[in-house]
């Protein structure tokens, strides 16, 4: 399925793999669906959607296997305060549904902060934009095309 993340990626000339997966509509956790791509849950990447009390909405890109650290992601954000976005917002501010959720090709431009753990694999996965495909990619083309800031960002479980 090309999707407009799909799109972003072979405009920007970047090598990727896509990997469909069973949408287990009960079960959307990284976890389950690193396990249906084939790789360990702190290579594929999830995307939360967060709104600072400064600078708004951003997006935090971190591994299945952790947890966002609201307080370092303030920091590294310049913002005193950070919360999760209601699910009801998700989808009016991405345009994407939990689960599909990815940095590329977001309904507006959001900042993207990625956990700096990406960059200690050769691949990594992502949300190609719709429930049931990962996108893997080198981790320095996605913060390239994601216009990632790179930080520690992630805590474990």
């Amino acid at each position: 399925m090309k999707t407009n993340a799909v799109r972003i990626v072979e405009q920007a000339g970047i090598p990727f793999e896509l990997r469909d997966y069973e949408v287990d509509p009960d079960d959307l956790s990284a976890e389950s669906v690193a396990a249906k791509v084939g790789l360990p849950a702190e290579q594929v990447f999830k995307t939360l959607v967060v709104r600072g009390d400064r600078n708004g909405v951003c997006l935090a890109v971190i591994p299945g296997n952790a947890e966002l650290d609201l307080k370092s992601l303030a920091r590294l954000s310049g913002n005193r305060k950070m919360e999760l976005a209601a699910l009801k917002e998700v989808q009016p501010l991405t345009g994407y549904i939990r689960g599909g959720v990815t940095a590329l090709a977001c309904k507006k431009d959001y900042p993207v902060y990625l956990d700096e753990t990406a960059i200690l694999f050769d691949i990594i996965a992502v949300s190609a934009g719709v429930r049931g495909t990962q996108m893997v990619l080198k981790p320095e083309d996605y913060i390239r095309v994601a216009g990632a800031v790179t930080g520690e960002i992630a805590q474990p479980k």
